[in-house]
């Protein structure tokens, strides 16, 4: 069937737009197809959405379906940030996707007075992703029961669990029960990917296995909400998905005056009563003051799962005066949802920015790469809660907005 043919099909109804490529050999011709579909169905024009580097051949049947083209955001360079992690350590340049004008130079600002203070100290204490099954039993007696069924085959379990993938291997077992519910929270390490495709499959294995052994108990769901992905939670805040990694730095009270305006009395008042005091009385999972602009941009420019920003931002900033005299500030991020292989991270731009910062593709050993860039996204949030909290302390932000984020009038 020829182009044309398969354009009047389209417009016939006769092919359905997520079957174009049933008729088109090539991903990128049956995205011009699709276009031309709306261009003349809705009478607007696609230039721009068909204007694009990538070959969506390698997308096909890994990142998204009926694809028309690709979207476009604005990518900035912050840094360089010294950061003094485990795993980075060196200074880095900070690739941030974003249509908010002024973000890039706050973070900017906030990158300058970390290096010139010596650098962040970033560290992980955590590290797992996590699924959670439901099942469901007759009775609390047997919830209880599977419960302990689950503990006493443990080894059986986690050589089912690790049969399905060489780089998700089973942590723990963390059971919950509500009525004749059971959810069973698995945890798992998954090296240098954000692994949440690895970890579902390996749930589903264990759960059919499960299912077989135990016959009263039934596989509700393959996710039960308590995993949790992709909303804010207590128990991630708490116990931690992803990684979660903390960064602190001490900037120096000539930094912090010179540079950022302000003094480490006024930034660290303005972190505990906006931070603490503003986040507790909205009951917020988040008691910062902009992690997430941070986290969105660096998940959009290196091809992590963008709704992870929800429980990736939860983050916790603190500030105080040294007995120097100098501004002490850190972020922890309980639940940080970071790849570099897997998903959009073999994406050719989002791999490019990933190589702007050295951590593109896979460690060595495993897992090492995830673990740096973990290490620079923390550090890169520090610099932007201690920018966005000094321009607060000096009365400056709402000038920098109107100097770089609006656009001036003709």
């Amino acid at each position: 069937m020829d182009y044309e043919e398969v354009l009047e099909k389209l417009l016939k109804r006769e092919i359905k737009l997520y079957e174009v490529e049933n008729f088109v050999g090539d991903v990128n011709k049956a995205a011009e197809m699709r276009r031309l579909f709306l261009e003349k169905t809705l009478g607007v024009q696609l230039k721009n959405i068909g204007h694009y580097s990538m070959d969506l051949n390698v997308t096909a049947r890994r990142n998204i379906e009926s694809p028309i083209g690709v979207g476009q955001v604005p990518m900035g360079i912050a840094g360089p940030l010294k950061v003094k992690g485990d795993y980075a350590d060196g200074e880095y340049y900070i690739p941030l996707c974003t249509t908010e004008g002024a973000l890039v130079a706050s973070v900017n600002r906030g990158c300058s007075a970390i290096t010139e203070s010596g650098g962040a100290r970033a560290k992980i204490i955590r590290d797992y992703m996590a699924r959670a099954p439901l099942f469901i039993t007759p009775s609390i007696e047997h919830a209880h029961k599977l419960v302990q069924w689950v503990r006493e085959h443990r080894k059986e379990i986690e050589e089912v669990f690790n049969s399905v993938d060489p780089y998700v291997k089973l942590i723990d077992v963390q059971p919950w029960i509500v009525g004749r519910n059971v959810w069973l929270r698995f945890t798992a390490n998954t090296f240098d990917a954000m692994g949440m495709n690895g970890v579902t499959l390996a749930c589903d294995k264990t759960g059919r296995f499960i299912e077989e052994s135990v016959k009263f108990a039934r596989m509700v769901s393959l996710s039960g909400n308590l995993c949790v992905d992709k909303k804010p939670s207590a128990i991630n805040w708490l116990l931690g998905r992803g990684k979660t990694v903390v960064a602190e730095a001490i900037i120096k009270r000539e930094v912090v005056m010179e540079k950022l305006k302000t003094t480490p009395e006024d930034a660290a008042d303005v972190c505990i009563r906006k931070n603490l005091l503003g986040s507790g009385l909205a009951h917020a999972y988040g008691l910062n003051a902009h992690v997430a602009n941070i986290v969105a941009a660096i998940f959009i420019a290196t091809g992590q799962d963008c709704a992870q920003v929800v429980e990736s931002s939860m983050a916790i900033t603190t500030a105080e005066v040294t007995s120097e005299g100098d501004l002490y500030v850190s972020v922890t991020l309980p639940s940080l949802e970071v790849g570099t292989v897997g998903g959009g991270t073999g994406l050719p731009t989002q791999r490019e920015a990933l190589a702007i910062m050295g951590c593109a593709g896979p460690g060595n050993p495993p897992g090492s790469n995830a673990k740096k860039f973990a290490e620079i996204v923390a550090a890169a949030c520090l610099a932007g809660e201690i920018s966005l909290l000094s321009a607060l302390a000096a009365g400056h932000l709402a000038q920098a907005h109107a100097r770089l984020g609006r656009a001036a009038k003709a």
